[in-house]
């Protein structure tokens, strides 16, 4: 399609100068650019065309498509879904004509009902199911989903196109939830003798606790550690999912306890040249504790994969070692500082309270003047400087152990727990079991959640039942602490004394 056509419709669609700037119209005039328009046009028009032509366009798209910049791909997904997409006024026009045909005629109605069929059928659906045919075709479709759900969050089309944009997202989500059910995907166990492409890969995905050289990353999957994911027959040396466990004879309230070497076994054995490592008293352990779970795949989100790999992990744990009874997590809070913060800001007002009397007379001596004391202690939280002073310590985790409960246990969005990774476990069934102090002191561990971090433990017999009071109720399942410290902040918060 030509340039001046896009431009008019631009126009027509009245995008404000920001819209403008951020959907960077001289892409539109490049050569690669309108080469893809064209290979998109033919593409649709050869439906009926040899399989060997479609593939041959298809791979010529696809080439196109990851030559471009950021801003080039916005603005090729932006074409794609303004004219691949629904012809609503055809949709409107069959609609019309279904609902004006008698019922008894049952031929007539057929052929109606399959035309709107079609024409509720974009033309990108199209377009999807043909790239997933070739070799890589999976893959690619996950990173442009990617870059699907990048455009939308930066509205390149515009707030008219948005809409259209997110229905587009939806049908590319719909096709890869039935690609990735749980049918098709292999679970994997890594250990020190996987493919060293493997490996640095679970290296490099590692969100929630970074590994920090190839030591670590031993002890990560050597003797009494499991490291499981999720690849796809596609995607062969991909981990669409990684999930990390610790078997132990605890519920460990810290990573200090996860990440040192195991107690059952030497440093030498670690670094042992011989072998990925030694040998396991699977009797010692009766416990296994999910540290980590990464989906690698942003193109993937919002299709629940996580909650697959941990079912099938407890499975295969338990055919391993079925003295292994206690299945817990010890998860991070990533949002906690950040509400904290706005908690404090809100005392600072006078709007409520976050400290008893006591606290704050105490906290004052740390932080100076009163009119500066919540500005100071601000400060103090967003350099983490707090941890290294034994006695402020002492005094803030009390109330930050009652806040963190708070924010845990009764902080909602749309009736479900605020917390992104409470309502991933929430969700499964799991109880929220224990919050723990100083349980993770590192820089990302201080930054998000003052260092305090949670168990989440699955009864087995119970997850079901859990889960469902919680989606259909909003019920948490929660231990005595929790749900104490959760009370009393509610207590120092809404007390009258301001």
């Amino acid at each position: 399609m030509a340039a001046s056509t896009h431009l008019s419709n631009l126009t027509t669609d009245k995008l404000d100068d920001d819209k403008r700037a951020s959907y960077n119209l001289d892409t539109m005039l490049e050569p690669n650019f309108k080469v893809a328009e064209s290979v998109l046009k033919d593409l649709v028009s050869s439906e009926l065309a040899t399989s060997y032509f479609i593939e041959k366009k298809v791979r010529e798209f696809c080439q196109l498509y990851r030559s471009f910049s950021d801003d080039q791909k916005g603005a090729l997904l932006v074409t794609l879904c303004r004219n691949f997409g629904l012809e609503h006024k055809k949709v409107m026009s069959a609609a019309e004509n279904l609902l004006q045909e008698k019922e008894d005629n049952i031929m007539a109605l057929l052929r109606l009902e399959e035309r709107l069929k079609d024409l509720l059928s974009p033309k990108y659906n199209w377009i999807f199911a043909q790239i997933g045919k070739i070799d890589g075709g999976v893959k690619f479709l996950v990173d442009m989903r990617a870059d699907l759900l990048c455009s939308i969050s930066r509205e390149d089309g515009g707030i008219d196109l948005l809409p259209s944009m997110r229905s587009m997202n939806n049908a590319l989500r719909d096709l890869l939830v039935l690609w990735f059910s749980v049918g098709f995907l292999n679970l994997e166990i890594i250990t020190w003798k996987s493919p060293c492409e493997m490996l640095e890969k679970i290296s490099e995905y590692e969100a929630v606790h970074p590994i920090r050289n190839w030591t670590d990353l031993k002890r990560r999957v050597g003797a009494y550690r499991r490291c499981f994911v999720f690849t796809h027959n596609a995607m062969p040396s991909e981990p669409i999912v990684i999930l990390h466990v610790a078997l132990t004879d605890n519920i460990p309230s810290s990573m200090r306890e996860i990440v040192q070497t195991p107690k059952m076994m030497s440093v030498d054995s670690v670094m042992s040249s011989t072998g990925f490592k030694p040998e396991e008293d699977v009797r010692s352990s009766n416990s296994a504790i999910f540290y980590s779970i990464t989906s690698t795949q942003k193109g993937l989100q919002g299709i629940e994969l996580g909650t697959y790999l941990i079912k099938r992990v407890v499975h295969e744990i338990q055919q391993e070692m079925p003295n292994v009874k206690v299945f817990s997590t010890l998860s991070p809070i990533p949002g906690f500082k950040m509400w904290l913060i706005s908690q404090i800001k809100e005392a600072e007002k006078g709007c409520c309270r976050v400290f008893t009397e006591e606290e704050q007379v105490n906290l004052v001596e740390h932080f100076g003047p009163p009119d500066r004391f919540y500005c100071s202690f601000r400060y103090m939280l967003g350099n983490g400087s707090w941890i290294q002073d034994d006695s402020l310590v002492q005094i803030l985790e009390i109330p930050l152990m009652r806040m963190c409960a708070q924010y845990l246990f009764l902080e909602k969005r749309r009736g479900l727990a605020l917390d992104s990774v409470a309502n991933f476990h929430l969700r499964n069934g799991a109880v929220m079991w224990r919050i723990n102090w100083k349980a993770d002191l590192s820089p990302r561990g201080l930054g998000n959640s003052c260092g305090i971090m949670v168990n989440y433990r699955y009864f087995l017999e119970d997850c079901d039942e859990n889960s469902s009071k919680y989606l259909r109720k909003r019920t948490i399942a929660t231990s005595e602490q929790v749900e104490h410290l959760a009370n009393e902040s509610v207590q120092v918060k809404t007390s009258s004394k301001l």
